[in-house]
């Protein structure tokens, strides 16, 4: 009989790790690249149906209204029946959003596309976060967070260079429409393959007694009790806030560029691309810090306040016009190293069984702030406030940071109440 040495153990522990980051990773990036299944093909839609950018706009409202609604329900669903299954019928949303941009022949098609990666969208960050939790071993936990932020970046990424480059290349948008329904197709059946390392009820971690409460069964609370929380409600609020300076600069940091410092569209278009960039960098060196401190919530301000100096400074009109393009780039970099700390910041102030439901709240803030930011940033460059596109997101930077240091407050708080096991 073979017996496992603790280093054979170890080294099996480990490749489950990753194998498990790894496939979040994938169903993340995934659910990214789906938020820009429309909006890289507008040219082609204005071209075929005539539509405006208001009425294309609107699809996109769409998405996030139903995205944001469906993301702080699905956490109860993944509570009760589990994150693996939510995940697959995600994915097969987005199959069957693909294959109805494709087939639509007018408006009402787009609408019923963008309702359907939508819905896909919802349970993402529920699921993600409840399978990381439960399957990744504490050591490797704030790997699995800053992986999982990267790949969204990546899938954010990668959408427009797909979906306008096929559309392009074969002439036809509902080409690039039907090959995003085959990549969703192929993520899924990745994730059925490798179900094993994906299923949250059998996690090594699933039923880990949360520190202090010694092994009595918890007494069972209401499903809705964790909204009583404040620390639920300003996890949404720093959400929010964070989400809407992400906005500002992915929807009008470009043209804002264009204005303050006369740069060509064709130059000021990287900066969405450069901010990105330096997130997922920020999020590989988040990754290695978040297990190193304590009180993350001053990760969490030290970078974010850092980020907006950044926005700040390039708000001012004072600097070269490529270093402002690099500087407004590099404020990206703060949020990326965030990122990781600001994850397990949640998990902290997550009550035991509710990880699904806690995620699912607080994410919805992300969907609501893109819902809501986009008209007012876009209100200030109508009226020619071309700094108050760097400002604001300076400010709503500054707002998450109170958000955190709140949140924060209030886990180290708790953590003092815990009774020490005799």
């Amino acid at each position: 009989m073979t017996i496992a040495t603790p280093r054979a153990a170890g080294a099996a522990s480990e490749h489950q790790d990753w194998r498990t980051i790894g496939l979040i990773g994938l169903a993340h990036g995934s659910s990214h690249f789906f938020h820009m299944l429309l909006p890289p093909l507008f040219p082609f839609l204005i071209r075929d149906f005539g539509f405006s950018y208001s009425e294309l706009g609107l699809l996109v409202s769409v998405f996030f209204v139903i995205s944001g609604v469906g993301q702080a329900l699905s956490g109860f669903l993944v509570d009760r029946v589990g994150a693996r299954p939510v995940l697959f019928c995600a994915l097969t949303s987005f199959i069957a959003a693909g294959l109805a941009a494709g087939m639509a022949q007018g408006y009402a098609g787009l609408v019923l596309a963008a309702a359907l990666a939508g819905l896909g969208n919802a349970p993402f960050h529920p699921v993600d976060f409840t399978i990381l939790n439960k399957r990744v071993s504490p050591r490797r936990l704030g790997h699995g967070f800053s992986v999982h932020g990267i790949s969204g970046n990546l899938g954010w990424g990668l959408a427009p260079v797909f979906m306008a480059g096929i559309a392009t290349a074969s002439g036809s948008w509902r080409v690039a429409c039907l090959c995003g329904a085959a990549l969703a197709a192929l993520v899924l059946a990745v994730m059925v393959w490798q179900r094993d390392a994906i299923d949250d009820r059998q996690g090594a971690w699933a039923h880990q007694t949360p520190a202090g409460q010694g092994a009595a069964a918890p007494v069972p609370e209401h499903p809705m009790a964790f909204l009583r929380l404040p620390s639920v409600w300003l996890c949404f609020s720093f959400f929010f806030w964070s989400t809407c300076a992400l906005s500002a600069i992915q929807s009008f940091a470009s043209p804002a560029l264009q204005s303050l410092y006369g740069l060509p569209l064709s130059l000021t278009s990287m900066v969405v691309t450069g901010y990105m960039v330096s997130g997922a960098a920020g999020m590989v060196l988040g990754g290695f810090l978040v297990g190193r401190v304590a009180r993350l919530e001053k990760i969490i301000a030290t970078c974010l306040m850092g980020g907006s100096a950044l926005l700040v400074l390039v708000g001012t009109g004072w600097l070269p016009g490529m270093a402002a393009l690099a500087v407004a780039a590099l404020a990206g970099l703060g949020t990326g190293i965030a990122s990781p700390s600001r994850d397990m910041l949640i998990k902290r102030a997550s009550p035991p069984g509710a990880t699904g439901r806690v995620y699912g709240t607080v994410y919805s803030g992300l969907d609501l702030g893109f819902c809501l930011a986009a008209p007012v940033f876009g209100a200030l460059l109508d009226r020619g406030v071309t700094s108050g596109i760097f400002y604001g997101a300076a400010a709503t930077l500054l707002l998450s940071v109170v958000s955190a240091a709140l949140v924060g407050a209030g886990v180290a708080a708790r953590a003092r109440q815990v009774p020490v096991p005799a």
